[in-house]
């Protein structure tokens, strides 16, 4: 099933702190935001220039969002989207909300993961540029 795809402008960083500590108020600035407790760690996606110094973190990331709503009935969206960019070694991080999905991948890996998923047949906008 083809996926309208748009490649968004910002620049995340995918953080880790220890499990206990308190979602800090710096985890909810920008348009995109996620915070993930387990029992062994938070992890937490924002915009990297919000992330401080001394945050266990891996910036450089971008985000590419599918065009939602998704019912929770459809199934092999997100296989449809990363079968095309692990065919290519391209890794991902994946967040799910509601009404859509995420994919996070590297910057480096924008121009390589677009023509991937034009090339699976996804509809690719891209803002990151």
């Amino acid at each position: 099933m083809p996926e309208h795809i748009t490649f968004l402008p910002d620049r995340y960083a995918i953080s880790r702190l220890d499990p206990d500590e308190p979602i800090p108020a710096w985890s909810k600035e920008g348009p995109i935001s996620s915070v993930t407790r387990t029992s062994s760690e938070l992890t937490i996606v924002s915009l990297q220039q919000s992330v401080p110094l001394g945050v266990s973190s891996e910036p450089g990331w971008v985000a590419a969002e599918v065009e939602g709503p998704l019912p929770f009935t459809a199934t092999g969206i997100l296989s449809s989207i990363l079968h095309p960019l692990a065919s290519r070694g391209i890794s991902v991080f994946a967040i799910s909300t509601f009404t859509t999905d995420l994919i996070l991948l590297k910057q480096e890996n924008v121009e390589a993961a677009a023509l991937a998923l034009k090339s699976a047949g996804h509809r690719v906008s891209d803002q990151s540029l």
